[in-house]
């Protein structure tokens, strides 16, 4: 049976000009595939109402559905609602029940609505709203050319919020069935990877199980797909054999984020963390901090990015930095027990290195980090070269900080596949 097919009209003269990355139609035909549906074309058009209402026109003629995103904010650049009252040939009208969401919306904010804000409150005649939790434009669904048309704001945050009502709609109108998903979020290991490890499966690979992947940073989320309840033992088995093969890399299911895994394992265990950090800035921490209860296993962080800093508030002794120099094995290892004295923690993290463009040399490239982390009676260190921009540098070390926390504690494999390839 084809999978329910539907078009994407994405507005906004921001999308074409480039200063906005589309992440919207992602999010929307991530959450289309969940439910047995799927994006059969995107049209992206500018602010422009003849473009939007020839490209509307085509796409309800093409298609059983059509989800408009963006269009529906405040300003005058704001054309969905009048362009789909003009297709679908009625008035655009105030609605009570949009009116009464956009008054409360500023009243939350304590604002007096401004023609501006009102101006949301119409829509085309006849349409049924779309509650938006998030933001003072609610969305609307109407029958175009025996099309329904589904507008969306363009704004992340608020389309995420929607969602769920968009697709209980959309699988009302196209007949989609729900797949049985299982999303493993793994760190370290890329999808090139894992494809040769499900290559070395061979036929013991269950056949009914789809295997999808969403990269991302720092994670790559797997996907289990099967279509049908019965095929659920399938889906196990073929957990088990990831598991197996790398289930060292695999954080947990769901949307676990490295961060938070991390913290579950500390408030298991009744264990505090600190950090000791250079070249990330104090980016390992405020992944840390991000996470709401981080307060029960985070309690201090340095950031020492100068070597007197190293000095003063580490105790890094000075013949050490000039003798080893910053980014070397025996400086980290004299900050992460700085760190750990100065702080109280169990356990902690250091890292060290050259994030460039510029203060590489010959033996130390840029890229070139030293990461010590452990306990100071079980203390481990290692170097590695992290190739890339300055940002994805610091994001990469980061991440491992934390990983190599994570594995230090769940006595997993110390060196991970990130690091043992290189090796």
């Amino acid at each position: 049976m084809d999978t329910p097919q539907l078009a994407l009209l994405l507005t906004g003269n921001e999308l074409m000009s480039g200063d906005t990355v589309d992440s919207n139609s992602a999010l929307i035909a991530a959450h289309l595939g969940d439910a047995g549906m799927e994006v059969g074309e995107k049209c992206t058009v500018g602010d422009e109402p003849d473009k939007l209402l020839a490209s509307l026109d085509r796409l309800t003629r093409a298609y059983p559905a059509v989800v408009i995103n963006g269009g529906l904010g405040p300003t005058r650049d704001d054309l969905t609602s009048e362009v789909v009252a003009k297709l679908a040939g009625v008035a655009l009208v105030e609605n009570p029940e949009a009116l009464a969401h956009v008054e409360s919306w500023c009243s939350r904010r304590r604002i007096t609505p401004n023609p501006a804000n009102l101006k949301q409150a119409l829509v085309p005649q006849g349409s049924a709203l779309i509650d938006n939790p998030r933001g003072s434009a609610l969305g609307f669904a109407l029958e175009v050319n025996g099309c329904l048309v589904l507008t969306t704001p363009g704004v992340p945050s608020e389309l995420a919020a929607m969602m769920q009502e968009l697709v209980e709609k959309l699988g009302v109108q196209l007949g989609g069935t729900s797949r049985h998903i299982k999303r493993l979020q793994t760190f370290g290991i890329g999808e090139s990877s894992v494809e040769e490890r499900v290559k070395e499966f061979g036929a013991d690979w269950p056949d009914r199980v789809s295997l999808g992947f969403r990269a991302g940073m720092p994670q790559l989320e797997l996907k289990l797909s099967v279509d049908s309840e019965q095929d659920l033992p399938e889906q196990r088995h073929a957990m088990a054999m990831l598991d197996a093969a790398f289930g060292d890399h695999i954080l947990g299911e769901g949307d676990t984020r490295l961060a938070a895994r991390l913290q579950d394992v500390l408030r298991e265990q009744g264990k505090s963390m600190t950090t000791a950090e250079s070249c990330t800035g104090g980016l390992i921490a405020s992944m840390m901090t991000r996470e709401p209860g981080s307060s029960h296993v985070f309690g201090t962080g340095f950031v020492t990015y100068a070597n007197a800093a190293k000095q003063d508030q580490l105790g890094v002794p000075e013949t050490t930095l000039e003798t080893h120099g910053a980014v070397s094995e025996p400086v980290v290892v004299a900050m992460l027990r700085g760190a750990l004295s100065r702080s109280g923690a169990d356990i902690g993290v250091a890292v060290s290195g050259i994030a460039g463009p510029g203060g590489a040399s010959e033996d130390k490239p840029q890229g070139t980090v030293w990461l010590a982390w452990g306990t100071s009676e079980d203390l481990r260190t290692h170097c590695a070269v992290v190739s890339g921009s300055r940002s994805l540098f610091q994001n990469v070390v980061a991440a491992a900080g934390l990983d190599l926390l994570r594995r230090h504690l769940l006595q997993l494999p110390p060196l991970p596949h990130y690091f043992s390839r290189q090796a």
